[in-house]
C-alpha cells in the first residue's frame, strides 16, 4: 500500500504538498495538483480514513513533531503528552523530524495542513527566525525543549547553562584537570549552553584546566565510539569526558574499554539526561537528570489552553513555569583523582 512519502518521492514534491492536494489545499499550482492526482491513481493510492477524520476532530487532537522516535529521550517526551492526552482524552498525531530540516518543516506543514490548533514541536534544525514565523501563525505552537527569547512565553526549555556548571562543579571536585567534551551540531544550541556553562564554572576557579571540545554530528551511542576514536588517534592527554547525552557516553565507555583503558580507573565520563541506560550500564553512569518528562507535560498543558483562544502575550509568563532545573546524579563512572 503507497503512502505520502511515496506518492511525494514519486512526484518530486514534499509530503506536506500530496497531503494538500488531499485534503483539496491551497498553495499547490494547477499542473503539479494534477500531476499528484494522476500519480496517486497510477499508484492507486487510498487515502487513510482515520487521517482524514483528523480534520473534523482537531479540537479533540494535539499534534506533536519530535526530533527521534527511537532515542529513549523522546520516548520520554512522547510519555509526558500522553499523559495529559489520556487526561483530557485527546487523540495524537505524532511525526518526526529526524533530525533534518526539510523533515522537520514538512511535518509542521502536515499539521497545518490537518489543521491542528494545539501543537508541540521539538525542533533541532530549522532557525529560530523561522519557528518565529509559526508561532505568529499558530495560536497553539509551543516549543519544548528549545529556548528562542522573542517567543519564549511559547518556549518550554531546560537550563542548559546550570547542566554544563553541574558537569565542571562535580568534575573539578574529583580533580581533573584535563577535560575533553562531547557536542553535538546543529541549530539548537544545547552544546554551546552547556559549554558555556563549564567554561563559566572553570573560570571561578584559581587553578588551569585544559578543555578540548569536540564537536560531531551524531548524539547516539555509535556517535559516542566515533568521538572516542577521534580523541585517541589525536594523541590527546585527558582524564575525563563530558558527554552531550547518556548515549554518547555509553558508547565513549565501550570504545575505551575497547582500547584497553578502564572507566573511571582510567578516564572518568559524566552523562547527560539521566535515562534508564545510565542506570543498566557497569560501572552505572553519573550524569545530569533532566527532567524532560514533567517538561513534555507542561508543554501539551500549554498549547492546549493557546489554541482555545487564551493568547500568549495575555497570559503571565513567569520564567520559573517555563525553564526547568537540571540535577547532579552521582553514580560510579566518575572517580576522584589527585
Amino acid at each position: 500500500m503507497p503512502t505520502i512519502k511515496d506518492i511525494a518521492k514519486a512526484a518530486g514534491v514534499s509530503p506536506a504538498s500530496v497531503s494538500r492536494v488531499i485534503n483539496n489545499g491551497p498553495k499547490v499550482g494547477a499542473k503539479t495538483r494534477e500531476k499528484i492526482k494522476r500519480i496517486m491513481r497510477e499508484m492507486q493510492y487510498q487515502p487513510n480514513a482515520n487521517a482524514q477524520a483528523i480534520n473534523v476532530q482537531n479540537n479533540a487532537s494535539i499534534g506533536i513533531v519530535l526530533a527521534d522516535l527511537t532515542d529513549p529521550l523522546f520516548a520520554k517526551m512522547a510519555h509526558g503528552i500522553e499523559k495529559i492526552a489520556v487526561q483530557k482524552d485527546l487523540q495524537i498525531f505524532l511525526n518526526s523530524g529526524a533530525f533534518d530540516r526539510t523533515s522537520e518543516l514538512n511535518a509542521i506543514e502536515v499539521l497545518l495542513e490537518h489543521r491542528y490548533k494545539a501543537l508541540v514541536v521539538h525542533s533541532a534544525m530549522i532557525d529560530d527566525k523561522t519557528l518565529i514565523e509559526y508561532a505568529r501563525k499558530i495560536p497553539g505552537l509551543v516549543l519544548l525543549n528549545r529556548h528562542i527569547r522573542e517567543i519564549e512565553n511559547r518556549c518550554i526549555w531546560l537550563d542548559d547553562k546550570l547542566g554544563g556548571a553541574l558537569m565542571a562543579d562535580h568534575i573539578i571536585e574529583q580533580g581533573h584537570k584535563k577535560i575533553v567534551v562531547i557536542g553535538v551540531d546543529g541549530i539548537q544550541n544545547n552544546t554551546r549552553q552547556r559549554l558555556e556553562g563549564i567554561k563559566a564554572q572553570l573560570a571561578k576557579y584559581p587553578v588551569h584546566y585544559e578543555i578540548e571540545m569536540l564537536e560531531q554530528g551524531a548524539a547516539t551511542y555509535e556517535g559516542g565510539e566515533i568521538a572516542v576514536q577521534n580523541i585517541l588517534a589525536r594523541g590527546m592527554e585527558f582524564s575525563a569526558i563530558l558527554a552531550y547525552n547518556d548515549a554518547i557516553a555509553v558508547g565513549a565507555v565501550s570504545m575505551l574499554k575497547a582500547h584497553g583503558l578502564s572507566v573511571p580507573s582510567d578516564v572518568s565520563v559524566m552523562g547527560f539526561n539521566n535515562l534508564i541506560l545510565a542506570q543498566c550500564m557497569k560501572p552505572k553512569l553519573t550524569t545530569i537528570h533532566n527532567p524532560i518528562e514533567d517538561m513534555a507535560m507542561k508543554a501539551t498543558e500549554l498549547a492546549l489552553r493557546l489554541s482555545k483562544g487564551d493568547s500568549a502575550e495575555q497570559l503571565e509568563f513567569r520564567p520559573d513555569e517555563h525553564k526547568y532545573i537540571p540535577e547532579l546524579i552521582v553514580r560510579q563512572s566518575v572517580q576522584k583523582i589527585g
